[in-house]
C-alpha cells in the first residue's frame, strides 16, 4: 500500500502539527529549518483536512442509509 492510499490517522497527524507550531511559536527553528518545517505543516494539515472529509462523507453516507437526511442544528448553531 503506497502513502496516498494509506488511511489518514488524524489523530497523530494532528499531534505532529501541534508540535510544529509549538516550536515554530518558539522560535525552535532555524530559518531553514522554519521553512522545513513550514512545508512539513500545510502537508499535516492538508493530511487532516483530507480526513476530515472521509469522515464527513461516511457519516453523511450513514445518515442517508438510514433515511435521516435531515440536517439538524447543533447547539448553539444560530438560525
Amino acid at each position: 500500500m503506497n502513502d496516498q492510499n494509506k488511511p489518514l490517522d488524524f489523530e497523530a497527524s494532528l499531534t505532529q502539527l501541534e508540535t510544529l507550531v509549538e516550536k515554530l511559536e518558539n522560535s525552535e527553528f532555524t530559518l531553514e529549518q522554519s521553512l522545513q518545517a513550514f512545508e512539513s505543516g500545510v502537508t499535516l494539515t492538508r493530511q487532516c483536512q483530507q480526513a476530515l472529509s472521509q469522515a464527513e462523507q461516511k457519516v453523511q453516507l450513514l445518515i442517508d442509509e438510514n433515511g435521516q437526511s435531515q440536517a439538524t442544528p447543533l447547539p448553539g448553531d444560530v438560525d
